[in-house]
């Protein structure tokens, strides 16, 4: 049975794809905010009548 080993050269690799991910992560917040905001800024029935 191997033993689990750690690669430094193989995690410095990896680091590029973890910032891709966190990148797309950031974005979708972003976009999820931008989205609850616009939507909160559009006046309804209720608002008008007050």
């Amino acid at each position: 049975m191997d033993k689990l080993q750690f690669i430094p050269m193989a995690f410095v690799k990896n680091l590029k794809y973890m910032g891709i991910g966190m990148l797309g992560i950031f974005l979708i917040i972003g976009i999820i905010m931008a989205a609850t905001y616009a939507i909160s800024k559009i006046p309804t029935k209720s608002d008008k009548n007050d």
